[in-house]
């Protein structure tokens, strides 16, 4: 299955990766799709959870069609985004990856470790994350063990 991007992509991520943020807004906003920007708006430095939740809060409530997230080492913002029973969040810092997070595993947020990829590799693995729809077939099975019950 594919996103709907009927609706728009929320975005967010911490001071580590608002330079990052604010280019990834100008390049898929070229691209056409719209953008969800949920912070923050400057470099003061800021608690990635206080972004995290609300990127992952409107792709659970069906106000975002997926998420993208950044923060210095990728790893703060996808433990937080996890921690919400819809979101499946993927660190990636190969544009492989990011396909394979979306082809195999169906994930719905693409988080970036800004501190450690190069811009031109965040925008190939975002391109990849949004155009890659997801297999089904033998991984829907291991994507449904996914959630707690």
């Amino acid at each position: 299955m594919s996103f709907n991007f009927q609706l728009p992509i929320a975005i967010g991520s911490d001071h580590a990766g608002f330079g990052y943020k604010k280019q990834l807004i100008s390049f898929l906003q070229s691209k056409g799709y719209q953008l969800l920007d949920l912070g923050p708006f400057d470099e003061n430095s800021v608690d990635y959870p206080d972004y995290a939740h609300p990127v992952a809060n409107a792709v659970e409530e069906g106000k975002a069609a997926c998420g993208i997230l950044l923060c210095g080492s990728g790893n703060g913002v996808a433990i937080t985004a996890n921690k919400h029973a819809g979101i499946r969040a993927a660190l990636c810092w190969q544009a492989e990856l990011a396909t394979l997070a979306r082809s195999h595993n169906d994930a719905n947020v693409l988080c970036i470790p800004a501190r450690f990829v190069s811009e031109a590799l965040a925008q190939e693995m975002v391109e990849q994350f949004l155009v890659t729809p997801f297999e089904g077939g033998r991984h829907q099975n291991r994507v449904q063990k996914i959630a707690c019950k």
